[in-house]
């Protein structure tokens, strides 16, 4: 399985830490940056990892700025992203079980690098249900080509 990452400065320390922990499960992994300290648009990268993700270029995306929240924005722009901001493990896996979440946020400001882990790991190991959550996940896709 192919996960796109990306990120701003805020976040290139717990991008690489996360990387690694995600390449050592088995994943491939396609950094699209930035792995540079200097001030940048975190919009950026949250598009390039929604248009991989949309594009099926890579499986899953994992997005980190200070908070998740403003690249998670931006990259639910792209059509076929369904991006969450996950401060904990519970709304990480509930977040794929029920809404089938293709793009995982969370920020380097917000949590720590353990807790990071715990995250990735909760949101990659859930599977989504399928069911009723299909229908609301229709119904999200709906709004978007409306």
């Amino acid at each position: 399985m192919k996960i796109a990452m990306g990120n701003d400065h805020s976040a290139v320390e717990m991008k690489n830490e996360i990387k690694a922990y995600v390449e050592a499960k088995g994943y491939e992994v396609v950094d699209f940056g930035t792995n540079s300290f200097e001030s940048c648009d975190y919009p950026v990268y949250g598009e390039k990892v929604g248009r991989a993700v949309a594009a099926g270029e890579a499986d899953l995306g994992i997005l980190i700025c200070g908070t998740g929240v403003g690249i998670s924005l931006a990259a639910n722009k792209v059509k076929g992203v369904r991006a969450c901001v996950c401060s904990e493990p519970y709304s990480a896996r509930l977040s794929k079980m029920h809404n089938n979440s293709n793009i995982l946020a969370f920020g380097a400001r917000v949590v720590g690098v353990e807790l990071a882990k715990m995250i990735v790991d909760q949101w990659l190991e859930a599977e989504f249900e399928g069911g009723r959550h299909q229908r609301r996940v229709d119904m999200i896709m709906e709004i978007e080509n409306q």
